[in-house]
């Protein structure tokens, strides 16, 4: 991928103004780029205070390789919604978790997407830009290089990169529609878990709309405005409806093996087209079986 950019309008003074101010981009790039000798000027490699003139070309190549080394490749059944030179969107199922870790240095979905990407002999490092936990089932994205990834995290921070999830709740709720409100802190003595906390938690808002109501339970529909750890599953239980088969927030169920949340749809802005774009999964057989089940 190599950004280009011709200075028709004399906008910008430098080269590094329009790596700032015209493709936003992070002063680490910048400089990694400068380094890896990755920035032209009308075809001549070039430092990034060089003074521009009018219809000057401005080029960032940002073709050059990349090790991730401590990703072991795993062959895997990748379910994969989209696909281009920009990013790779799968389809995480259940039980598996996005990085490596402990007991997990082999099955994540970081494995699989490094045993793809040495097939399609693309040598980029793995960059996950939104994180599911190891049982939430749905849609991950995968950015191909850094400037993709440093636009679509910007994107989660000003609103435009939208996740909308769905859940089965246990019970029914009394107010149909919704915004849940509660700023959300790690849980005293624990590492995982999370609880609302008005002290000193961190603003955490989710919108809800609950879908369908079978034998006291509720699929709900959920966006997200903030993306706190675990925050639909801590926001669901504070509401007094926590998630079915959420051991960790709830109890196990017989209806499902996991907690009942998928990531089922993002919008976004292309980084590259620029234009509005919108990627759905199907709900999981796992989820859709307990309404099925009590129909």
């Amino acid at each position: 991928m190599i950004l280009k950019y011709q200075n028709e309008n004399n906008q910008f003074y430098n080269i590094r103004e329009v790596a700032k101010n015209y493709f936003h981009m992070s002063d680490k790039l910048i400089a990694k780029l400068k380094n890896k000798q990755k920035i032209l000027l009308n075809g001549n490699i070039s430092k990034t205070t060089n003074v521009l003139e009018i219809n000057d070309i401005i080029e960032f190549d940002l073709n050059y390789e990349e090790t991730s080394d401590n990703i072991l490749p795993t062959k895997m059944n990748l379910e994969i919604i989209f696909e281009d030179e920009a990013f790779l969107i799968v389809n995480k199922p259940a039980n598996t978790p996005v990085h490596p870790s402990m007991n997990h240095y082999e099955d994540s979905l970081s494995n699989g997407v490094k045993y793809y990407f040495n097939q399609i002999h693309l040598n980029k490092k793995i960059r996950p830009v939104n994180r599911l936990d190891k049982d939430t089932s749905g849609i991950v994205i995968f950015a191909k290089n850094e400037y993709i990834q440093e636009n679509l995290i910007c994107q989660m921070q000003t609103g435009e990169f939208q996740k909308t999830y769905i859940a089965v709740l246990d019970g029914i709720l009394e107010q149909k529609e919704g915004t849940i409100s509660a700023p959300i802190a790690r849980k005293n003595n624990s590492i995982i878990e999370r609880e609302v906390n008005f002290e000193d938690g961190q603003n955490a808002v989710t919108l809800y709309k609950v879908l369908k109501e079978v034998n006291q339970l509720s699929l709900v529909e959920f966006k997200l405005k903030t993306g706190r750890t675990h925050q639909i599953r801590v926001h669901s239980k504070y509401i007094g409806h926590p998630i079915l088969g959420d051991t960790l927030y709830h109890t196990s169920s017989e209806l499902i093996s996991r907690q009942a949340l998928h990531a089922f749809k993002i919008e976004l802005i292309h980084p590259i087209l620029k234009k509005k774009m919108s990627f759905e999964t199907e709900i999981p057989k796992d989820i859709q079986n307990i309404f099925n089940n009590h129909n």
